[in-house]
């Protein structure tokens, strides 16, 4: 019979291809409508200044991340294998914290300030608004194949703090006069400047902890998923019989010369069973039979 999970996995790429490619779109869009207008009276930085504003490097690290997504899904949907390289990942969960910054501190900072609508208009409709919007949608729901560590999401991080040095250096120490930046974001000159950093910084791993818990919930029930359809399709064989059945399936279905042992679902399956198999046999079980 056929892996009943491999259309699975083959849905779960299609959709990601899909997300990842209307964010890599957008982000496109945003940064080239800037970049071709020279002026605009609302705002300081266009053109080539545009690159000056973390809203658009924010966006450029989101849209670089999911182009890097994009072979890999495409290849999921030949083979219906699911798996992205881990690095993307933590790319992704780095650059996805970036934007969704940025849409917190343009929707409760900024539109406030300067009105919705000037905010959420032009190319700030796509960088501020459509595009952190998807990438949270994509990174949630479609990009799991890699379960984020406490550890790995410490480098969401590194982008903000690298803005913020730069950020302050360029108007507090260099300044507007000398050539610096004038404080477009007001973080420096509308409150004082350790009020910036007691909101941004706290902001900055609230969003870190809960892109990783809404990541990882639904990397999981992706995973359990598959282990239940195992389940359902050998229902009444003994589980060593399950994981060498799904191992032939693998190898006689799966179009890749990479072996990669589905340890999280073996993992799964055992859990939801009354065998007395553990994880460490069943993954030993799983590549003897791949090898034959």
């Amino acid at each position: 019979m056929r892996d009943p999970a491999i259309q699975s996995n083959r849905m779960q790429c299609l959709f990601a291809l899909i997300s990842a490619g209307i964010v890599a779109v957008c982000v496109c869009a945003g940064v080239t409508m800037n970049l071709v207008t020279p002026f605009d009276e609302n705002f300081d930085h266009m053109g080539l200044r545009t690159f000056c504003m973390f809203t658009v490097d924010s966006n450029i690290l989101a849209g670089v991340s999911m182009l890097l997504c994009l072979p890999y899904t495409v290849d999921g949907i030949r083979t219906g294998y699911y798996h992205l390289p881990d690095w993307v990942v933590v790319l992704m969960h780095v650059a996805v914290t970036a934007v969704s910054l940025t849409f917190l501190v343009s929707l409760f900072i900024l539109a406030p300030v300067k009105g919705f609508v000037l905010i959420f208009s032009g190319s700030r409709f796509f960088l501020h608004g459509v595009c952190p919007v998807l990438c949270i949608v994509a990174f949630c729901c479609f990009i799991n194949s890699h379960l984020i560590k406490l550890s790995e999401s410490v480098l969401a991080l590194i982008p903000v703090l690298i803005y913020a040095t730069v950020y302050v250096v360029m108007v507090v120490v260099i300044g507007e006069e000398r050539g610096g930046w004038n404080d477009f974001y007001g973080f420096t000159t509308r409150v004082p400047i350790w009020v910036s950093f007691a909101v941004i910084i706290p902001l900055t791993v609230g969003i870190i902890l809960l892109l990783r818990l809404g990541h990882n919930k639904c990397c999981i029930r992706r995973r359990h998923k598959d282990a239940a359809l195992y389940r359902e399709a050998y229902k009444g064989a003994d589980l060593k019989q399950v994981v060498e059945k799904m191992a032939a399936s693998h190898k006689s279905e799966l179009k890749t010369d990479s072996i990669v042992i589905p340890l999280q679902t073996i993992g799964y399956m055992i859990q939801s069973s009354d065998n007395d198999l553990d994880i460490a046999e069943g993954c030993r079980l799983y590549l003897e039979t791949y090898l034959k």
